[in-house]
């Protein structure tokens, strides 16, 4: 894979590492990011078939800094309209992966970044990540989700706290008010996203993949429609060949063999 701006590598059990790589200003994502993730998230990795996918970014510094704001600064209106529909388009791929997602931030994620973050299923923060939407700084407000996925997560008054400041707060103060589920030592955060990610793809693949779809369907309807989904969700994992497995090896008291059928 001939990309500039991300890297890809695969762990054994079919895990994945996406890796921003614009180290040199804080992983920001200009168009060309965009694009390569895009085309990634399209045409790669629905054939990987992981189990998992750790989003992190290059260095030591930042997860992803935002977006970039050199570029955004020579944009005409429509330029930046198409920009904004062009990302909601990447991050909704990502939000959408029927595989696992985990945050590994490994510094700042701010703006662009945080919104990155927030489409990922679990996030894993470093003790000295940092994590903000600084937009109205820039007289813009957070424009790639951010509004909407974070009020979702920590309600309408700590958003708008966040938003109508623009003040970065700790990986500590993240945790406290549920944006990020660890914070972790500098130094381990991808071991801990690692370990993680080691524990989701030893479950039963497709048990996985359908309460992912009826957590995040289901966040968005009524209870009463999200209850039926779940019936009806679970019962497409009882007539699996790994339901049939995994209960077997409960009831032989060894590890179970997974499939995905």
């Amino acid at each position: 894979m001939g990309y500039e701006f991300i890297t890809y590598e695969r762990e054994p059990n079919s895990i994945g590492i996406l890796t921003i790589n614009r180290p040199n200003v804080l992983n920001a994502l200009n168009w060309d990011t965009l694009g390569e993730l895009r085309e990634f998230l399209e045409d790669v990795l629905p054939k990987e078939e992981l189990k998992a996918l750790i989003i992190t970014g290059a260095g030591d510094k930042a997860f992803v800094a935002g977006a970039d704001i050199a570029q955004m600064n020579e944009m005409k209106e429509r330029d930046f309209q198409d920009y904004v529909n062009y990302a909601h388009r990447v991050y909704e791929l990502i939000e959408n992966e029927s595989c696992p997602s985990i945050a590994a931030i490994n510094g700042y994620a701010l703006g662009g970044g945080c919104e990155l973050a927030l489409t990922c299923d679990i996030r894993i923060a470093s003790e000295k990540a940092r994590l903000g939407f600084p937009e109205v700084k820039l007289g813009i407000f957070p424009g790639w989700g951010g509004t909407q996925r974070i009020t979702r997560i920590l309600g309408l008054g700590k958003t708008k706290e966040l938003v109508f400041t623009g003040e970065m707060i700790t990986a500590e103060e993240a945790l406290r008010i549920g944006l990020v589920e660890r914070v972790v030592p500098h130094n381990e955060v991808m071991n801990e996203a690692k370990k993680l990610a080691g524990a989701i793809a030893k479950r039963g693949p497709i048990a996985v993949r359908l309460s992912k779809t009826a957590i995040n369907a289901g966040s968005e309807m009524d209870l009463q429609k999200a209850l039926l989904l779940e019936k009806t969700l679970v019962s497409l994992c009882f007539d699996s060949h790994d339901r049939v497995e995994g209960m077997k090896a409960f009831l032989e008291k060894r590890e179970p063999m997974f499939t995905g059928e």
